[in-house]
Order: C-alpha cells, then structure tokens, then sequence
C-alpha cells in the first residue's frame, strides 16, 4: 500500500514507519501535528523543529497540521491533518503500543476517512518491541519525563540495554510503562534505517526541569547530520 506516517520524531511512531517500509509498503509522507498545548492528549510537543530534518534525510515530504491540543478538539485538526493525504494514499501508520485512548480515535477517524490505520506493534510485549528497536539500529534519547522516579538525570540519556533493564525494574516497582506509552517519557531517534546512512548530532541542548511537577525536558538549540 501507499501510506502516510503520522510521526514525532520519536521511537514509537518512526519504528511503526519503519516496519511498514520493511513490509513492502511505500511511505509516501510524514505526517505531524503541532499542539499548542504540551499537555496534549495525542500529540507529543517536543522538539518538533527537527522533523524537516528527519524528512530530509528519510527523503519523505513532510506535511504539517496545527492544534491548540484541546481534549477531543485535537481530533477535529487531526481530521484535518489526513485529509490533505486523501486518494494519495490507502492508510496512515501509527506507533500505538497501549494507549485506546489514542489508537480508537485515529481508528474511528481513518474509517471514516476509508483510510486504513496500521499500529504494527499494538498490544505486543513492550520490552521485546524496545529490544527489537535496538537490533534494528535505532538510536534513541530521552527528551522528556513526566512521571516520579524518572528525574531530571533521564533527561538526554539514551535507550541502550542497561536503560531498558532499568525501565523493567522501575516497571515491576512503580508501574512505569517500559515504553513510555502513559506520557512518562518521551524520545527522539538520532539514528535508524530510515535515515539513510546519517545521524543526528546534538550539539547544544538545554534541560527544563519543573520540581513541582517533578517533569521536564529536553530543548534541543543546537544540531548537526552527519553520516555514519
């Protein structure tokens, strides 16, 4: 099929991009929404400036959707959003692992739309599935916390072996969905297959830390791509 990938930039939604290119399916366009809102119920805010580069060294055009990332208002705009792909493509991909209240509304919308919504690793194991990310050479950091004990030290770290072990550990203890599913962190891939042979640099990045919330992130200032 001829498909467009909803994306942030993060591991969920480019490993979903990922596995449907690797399946045989063409990814005609990535596809962002930008809330206005951080504490968007179903879009990720954070450094979003780097998707124009993410679309050009995946060579997939970028489309862009604005939402003031108002609850159940946002999917008006996300309508909006996918409509600007209609008789361009058959279906939209998605990095859903457990979020229904995520997953059921783009299924509701891409019906609707007659577009197919393709989560290649809904409700599948998350430690597998963040394990399978990184033999698949996704390079991965963390750019935002929101849930104690994550701190302000997670903050830029990268997603190796010795972190997953540490999420299955603060998993089995204080509930921390080992990929991040409940907002309790998020991430940036620097490097995948989809990036065709370049990586991302951060060169100059500041952290924001908030000890009310006990959340913070990861503002990237600064970047370069190389190749690896």
């Amino acid at each position: 099929m001829k498909l467009a990938s909803l994306v942030s930039g993060g591991k969920d939604s480019l490993y979903a991009t990922y596995l449907a290119k690797i399946h045989g399916h063409a990814i005609e366009f990535l596809l962002v929404m930008i809330p206005d809102n951080k504490e968007s119920y179903m879009f990720h805010g954070h450094n979003l400036h780097l998707l124009e580069t993410i679309s050009e060294i995946t060579s997939i055009p970028l489309i862009t959707g604005t939402t003031k990332g108002v609850k159940e208002d946002e999917l008006a705009d996300l309508r909006n959003l996918l409509e600007k792909v209609l008789g361009k493509v058959d279906g939209i991909t998605t990095g859903a692992v457990a979020s229904n209240y995520q997953k059921t509304r783009i299924d509701d919308i891409c019906k609707d739309l007659r577009l197919q919504s393709i989560a290649p690793f809904w409700s599948r194991d998350p430690e597998t599935v963040l394990r399978e990310m990184l033999a698949a050479g996704f390079e991965m950091i963390i750019v935002a916390v929101g849930a104690p004990p994550l701190d302000e030290s997670w903050l830029g770290r990268r997603i190796d072996e010795d972190c997953i072990k540490e999420l299955v550990a603060l998993n089995r203890k204080h509930g921390i969905h080992i990929m991040g599913e409940g907002g309790e962190y998020d991430t940036l891939v620097t490097a995948c297959p989809l990036y065709n042979g370049k990586k991302i640099f951060i060169e100059d990045a500041k952290k924001i830390w908030d000890s009310k919330t006990r959340s913070g992130s990861l503002v990237i200032k600064k970047f370069r791509v190389e190749v690896q």
